[in-house]
């Protein structure tokens, strides 16, 4: 028996589980389609409901993969996706909206985001989104890729406080949020999804995380991705279409790494003790 997966509660109340399923670089070989949609379903399968895509990740193919492989699950997924800053004027992102729900199949997304700040006016696109909100296309909404500032300006608009969660670049090697934006969000009851939580996996090659995952019987990964768990309100989205990776991942939620072994990564992977540049992937 595996430890249930832990859960984060966004600001409307909904609980999800903080462990997710990406999907960048998906849909980009249709000779990887059909494993593409097994992983999905596996996924679900495991628990890790977070589905989360883009309109961006292979023009849209990304999202045409997860839509075939919840034809007959939507309900069991809670499906994220994104617009393009340059889609993202009030009427712009209404209708990629619309076109991403196409491509899904679905009838709505659990939580729509802004992929990154453009130079489309955020108010406008602050509208935009809680107009779907209020029209039932999306049930949630939020940010990617915001840093501080970026967040503080959006909060300043008129309906920002239904922001939902700010998905950034984040894992064992990419530590700078820990210095202002993520205590930022988690003292706001934002939570962060962290993408490329494996840094696309540069870092598992490490000696020191090699180190220690052998010592638990584990594989890097599952370590680098027990160090996300263990934050507060952090929701880590490792993508995936191998199967028994894909497993593993879900057992990372099962490790119980010591204090002492956190400190080895902390040494390995210093902390930050100034302010640093928002990375992005």
């Amino acid at each position: 028996m595996h430890e249930a997966i832990p859960t984060v509660t966004l600001q409307d109340g909904t609980e999800i589980p903080a462990l997710g399923f990406g999907t960048w670089m998906m849909g980009e070989d249709h000779h990887a389609r059909s494993q593409e949609v097994e992983a999905i379903r596996l996924a679900l399968e495991l628990g890790i409901r977070v589905i989360d895509t883009a309109e961006m990740y292979a023009d849209g193919g990304a999202e045409r993969i997860v839509g075939e492989a919840l034809q007959d699950r939507r309900e069991d997924a809670y499906l994220v996706s994104k617009v393009l800053p340059w889609n993202a004027s009030f009427d712009g992102t209404i209708a990629a909206c619309r076109n991403s729900l196409e491509r899904l199949q679905s009838e709505y997304l659990d939580l729509y985001l802004l992929h990154w700040r453009g130079q489309h006016p955020l108010a406008e696109t602050v509208a935009a989104l809680e107009a779907l909100k209020a029209d039932g296309l999306v049930r949630a909404w939020g940010v990617s890729n915001f840093d501080v500032n970026d967040m503080e300006d959006l909060l300043s608009e008129t309906g920002s406080e239904n922001c939902a969660t700010n998905q950034i670049l984040y894992n064992l090697s990419r530590r700078g949020v820990e210095f202002d934006l993520l205590p930022w969000c988690q003292t706001r009851g934002i939570p962060v999804m962290a993408y490329s939580p494996i840094e696309q996996g540069r870092i598992l090659k490490h000696p020191e995380l090699i180190h220690i995952a052998k010592a638990y019987q584990a594989t890097p990964a599952q370590v680098a991705l027990a160090f996300l768990l263990e934050r507060d309100s952090v929701i880590p989205i490792p993508k995936t279409a191998n199967l028994q990776r894909l497993i593993e991942n879900r057992e990372a939620v099962d490790l119980d790494v010591s204090d002492e072994d956190w400190e080895r990564l902390d040494a390995a992977f210093p902390p930050p003790d100034a302010k640093q540049p928002l990375a992005m992937l």
